[in-house]
């Protein structure tokens, strides 16, 4: 009788399948997601080079269109393009790719696989974040050169981190609002409608002090209470309470409502 070589493991293997840890399985979506999102050129155009030609183009032109302010130019609108940046990316371009991730029927898909759909969004959630991440590192490196002087002081970094957060957490709620509501060819002009309607009246770049006796409405807009909340980071080293109270109402009702309405396909 033959008996199996020395150092040769015998016995009977059983196969084990099953799924991945939880956080593997988040942090593998949220890879995935942020390589679908800086691959994607119209997405990388809203993330990215928009928020710059707004920065450069505010620093360069502030004075011929008559805005003048008590701080230095750069220091006042980098802030408010930073919140631009992340309004950018955290509504604007995960609207339109969840509405067309619904359509094509990726979302039932994934739906129905082992990640479970908290896990999926907490992917969407952590690659938002690490996207970000790389918009304030390009657009502070665009701002520096020009001057800018941020406060960095422990307050100030923090507040930063707060406001940034908070804003995400409310502008992604409301993205994925739209995004589980409409069509998906509907949340693409709804998404690019807000986005431009936001830019241009939401007090996200300019402070409220430019929007003269409006400025009293507009403080209460996600954008608004997000571009304060950094500027007075930034600027004075502060946590601005009123707009952090604002954007954790935003958040909190934006998430309510999309659990209740969302539709995966």
């Amino acid at each position: 009788m033959s008996q199996a070589p020395v150092g040769t493991a015998t016995g009977t293997w059983t196969p084990r399948p099953g799924a991945a840890p939880l956080v593997r399985q988040v942090l593998a979506q949220a890879r995935m997601e942020s390589r679908l999102l800086l691959r994607n050129g119209e997405q990388v155009l809203l993330a990215v080079v928009i928020p710059v030609v707004v920065l450069l183009g505010g620093v360069v032109g502030a004075d011929r269109v008559g805005l003048d302010f008590s701080r230095p130019t750069v220091d006042v609108l980098t802030p408010g393009v930073l919140a631009l940046a992340v309004m950018s990316t955290s509504f604007t371009s995960l609207a339109i790719a969840t509405g067309f991730e619904r359509r094509y029927g990726v979302l039932k898909r994934l739906g129905a696989s082992p990640l479970p759909r908290s896990g999926l969004l907490a992917g969407k959630v952590l690659a938002l974040l690490a996207v970000e991440t790389l918009q304030v590192v390009v657009i502070g490196a665009v701002a520096l050169p020009l001057g800018w002087s941020p406060a960095t002081s422990a307050t100030a970094v923090g507040g930063l981190v707060l406001a940034l957060v908070l804003g995400t957490a409310a502008f992604a709620g409301l993205g994925l609002l739209m995004a589980g509501a409409l069509r998906a060819e509907a949340t693409l002009a709804a998404a690019n409608l807000v986005y431009l309607l936001l830019l241009v009246g939401g007090a996200v770049v300019l402070p409220l002090s430019a929007y003269g006796g409006a400025g009293g409405l507009v403080q209460w807009l996600p954008s608004a209470a997000l571009g304060d909340a950094v500027r007075a980071a930034l600027l004075d080293a502060r946590v601005a309470v009123v707009d952090v109270v604002v954007l954790s109402v935003w958040a909190v009702v934006a998430a309510v409502l999309t659990a209740r309405t969302f539709k995966w396909e």
